[in-house]
């Protein structure tokens, strides 16, 4: 199982001197973060550029430290990746009935579903029916729809590929003649 729930979010903590990923829940959007993983090049280039600031030198020591902290940066990055990866499965499953990626709060093991699809009428059997409005699923996250221009999951412009219908609201594939829902013509 590969999780695909997470963002780099180490970057923005520390000045690219190291890694850290943050997981999330697509049914509940409860979060968690890997532990900080630091990337000493990184830390050895923030500190020469410091220092060469101080020195009035902003231009080859500079660059030179940042080119030597890019060496092995994409191995590091990839190596804290695969750790973060490792804890968060133990944290997060991927459904088999709707393949959202959720936490241990909305996991019911015995079922080995999430909870929306272990209750009877749950997404699975909304997935085999076509899901929500008028049978359409986000073409991108394939999560069911409310109605609306954008996918309330990942924010999918749906106007792009889908229209609604004049008689009854439902969306509808954009090459649709007739509503899935009332039959009305386009």
């Amino acid at each position: 199982m590969t999780l695909t729930n997470y963002r780099e979010v180490g970057r923005e903590a520390d000045n690219g001197a190291g890694f850290q990923f943050e997981f999330s829940c697509a049914r509940c959007s409860h979060t968690w973060k890997s532990p900080f993983k630091p990337y000493r090049k990184g830390q050895l280039a923030e500190l020469v550029y410091k220092f060469a600031y101080f020195l009035g030198d902003r231009g080859s020591l500079s660059r030179t430290s940042t080119g030597v902290a890019k060496v092995g940066e994409k191995s590091a990055k990839e190596a804290a990746l695969q750790e973060a990866l490792e804890e968060a499965e133990q944290r997060y499953a991927v459904c088999p009935g709707c393949e959202k990626t959720v936490c241990d709060n909305c996991w019911d093991a015995r079922a080995k579903r999430c909870e929306d699809c272990a209750r009877p009428g749950g997404s699975s059997s909304a997935r085999s029916e076509g899901g929500k409005a008028g049978g359409a699923s986000c073409p991108n996250c394939r999560s069911p729809l409310d109605g609306g221009r954008f996918c309330a999951e990942c924010g999918f412009d749906m106007a792009s590929t889908h229209k609604s219908c004049p008689g009854c609201g439902a969306l509808c594939a954009r090459a649709a003649r007739f509503c899935t829902d009332c039959g009305h013509g386009f």
